[in-house]
């Protein structure tokens, strides 16, 4: 086989006669279909229709024109094992595949007929893109018009590498992924079917049909990634208790958020996506108990949750609270305790893996907005400079109290206050004040909330204080630390309200809203 052979058969023909041009210049016999055998020859390039090589006409009117074994053995041939089939069967490998795909979406802008969208559901393209990112260790497939230039410069300096390769194949799989889901998703829309996502439509696995959304209305279901790994509640194990529903697993999301934080033995008790009570401490025990009492009444039919094994020490204390809970969640229950937690049958158990605490969420977080979704990276580095910006520095139960309210903060809603205490041998919620309009809102119902005495609190705040009435309420209830981010152009007015005050105040240059 001396012949090298490119295919180009693309619907999108931006900057094909260039590419065209640059794949004869390196040397390759340029096989094509249709339009695009017509661009590249009106551009002068020398081509060879698909028919041509294949020796079978067009046929259906153009529905079947790739689909022989003279193309996708080409292409999916094995280069080190099958050359003598190859040979034996007349087929010439075939090394690069420039294939972009009918132009399904934009056919169906603005309305079309179903025999019309019908008519721009490629066949030919999606296959002959998923065989060349399949045999992606011989075959660059090129599916974006973008990476013309730079798929043409490696082939002029020698030929493309296997990293390049791979990138390619990884985002031909994903166009056809998307180009997929498009229309199914369209197909479903015409034929009146429901709007919940079938499993595949997002690349996701359908772990559960939900009772219901947020909202009796609302139907809803829960779907996994591909791939359940690291922080995955789809890797969490039911032991008891009824089906989850969205609001369960919204709640229970936020909760491990929040307790997997912490390094020390912890519990959080979550209820509206918000801590009721967090707390830590030497043993799970004493951590629920502390938690509880940071907000005994709204703690009343939440999810609670531990970054440790759960032991029959644990149960007890949550029996003894006589707090009706929805969900438990901890990494691991012993026997015992999973006997003396079955007599409490609403409620739901889970067990999550035990590398939680170590692990980090995959992906990237997503929300989905109306026509769209919102995409961001995971807000779970809590690392941050701790810069005090007041004469007076933190005692040394201030400071752990301040980092603890700083982890607790970040599971607030936005726009986010916490007040907490240090103990002896751990920190607990003080009072919380979430999701306010205005940040002295937030500041005034923490202080409201509170279940110990305000005087000796500090306060964490997840975004800076735009004015200093905020300080200054937290002042005059008897707060003595303040840890936010900083940032305001009246940060000095802040901080001087601070010093007058005799408080200490630290600036981590990080905000961490949770809308």
């Amino acid at each position: 086989m001396t012949t090298r052979y490119a295919l180009l058969s693309t619907s999108d023909k931006t900057g094909l006669a260039d590419f065209g041009k640059a794949l004869v210049d390196a040397g390759y016999t340029l096989l094509s279909t249709g339009g695009t055998s017509k661009v590249l020859s009106e551009a002068g390039l020398p081509v060879t229709k698909v028919s041509a090589h294949t020796g079978a006409p067009e046929i259906f009117n153009g529905r079947v024109k790739t689909l022989h074994p003279r193309i996708h053995g080409g292409i999916l041939g094995d280069r080190d094992v099958h050359a003598a089939e190859a040979d034996s069967e007349n087929i010439e490998w075939i090394d690069v595949v420039a294939c972009n795909l009918y132009p399904f979406e934009k056919t169906i802008e603005g309305g079309a007929e179903l025999a019309d969208a019908v008519e721009n559901i490629d066949i030919g393209g999606p296959t002959m893109v998923r065989a060349s990112a399949k045999n992606h260790k011989y075959v660059t497939i090129v599916s974006d018009p973008a990476d013309y230039g730079r798929v043409a410069e490696a082939i002029a300096a020698g030929g493309t590498t296997q990293a390049l390769r791979t990138e390619l194949a990884v985002k031909a799989f994903r166009h056809t992924a998307r180009y997929d889901a498009v229309i199914s998703d369209w197909l479903a829309r015409n034929a009146e079917m429901p709007a919940l996502l079938p499993e595949g439509s997002l690349g996701l696995k359908k772990m559960q049909d939900l009772r219901y959304g947020e909202n009796p209305h609302q139907q809803a279901a829960f779907y996994a990634d591909p791939e359940p790994r690291g922080r995955s509640l789809a890797r969490a194990v039911q032991l008891q208790g009824k089906e989850m529903s969205f609001n369960n697993l919204a709640d229970l999301d936020g909760a491990l958020r929040a307790v997997f934080e912490y390094k020390e033995p912890a519990c959080a008790i979550i209820k509206h996506m918000n801590p009721a009570g967090m707390a830590s401490a030497p043993d799970l025990p004493t951590a629920f108990e502390r938690a509880l009492a940071g907000d005994p009444v709204s703690a009343y039919g939440g999810i609670v949750v531990f970054n440790r094994p759960v032991t029959p020490e644990t149960v007890r204390a949550i029996k003894m609270s006589k707090t009706f809970f929805e969900v438990l969640a901890a990494p691991g229950f012993d026997e015992v305790s999973r006997e003396r937690l079955s007599t409490r049958k609403k409620l739901r158990v889970l067990d999550l893996p035990s590398d939680w605490i170590d692990s980090v969420p995959p992906g990237m977080d997503a929300r989905r907005v109306q026509g769209g979704w919102l995409l961001q990276d995971w807000d779970v580095n809590c690392d941050f400079e701790w810069n005090v910006a007041t004469k007076r520095q933190p005692t040394e139960d201030e400071a752990r109290a301040l980092r603890f309210a700083w982890h607790a903060c970040r599971a607030v809603k936005s726009n986010a206050i916490v007040l907490a205490k240090a103990l002896d041998d751990g920190c607990r919620l003080n009072g919380v004040g979430a999701g306010q309009m205005s940040r002295v809102d937030s500041v005034h119902l923490a202080i409201r909330k509170a279940t110990l005495p305000v005087p000796g609190s500090v306060l964490a705040s997840d975004a800076f204080f735009p004015f200093a009435d905020g300080i200054q309420a937290a002042i005059d209830a008897g707060v003595t630390a303040v840890i936010q981010p900083g940032g305001s152009i009246r940060d000095e007015e802040v901080a001087a309200a601070a010093e007058a005050a005799g408080i200490t105040m630290v600036l981590t240059g990080r905000r961490h809203f949770r809308h």
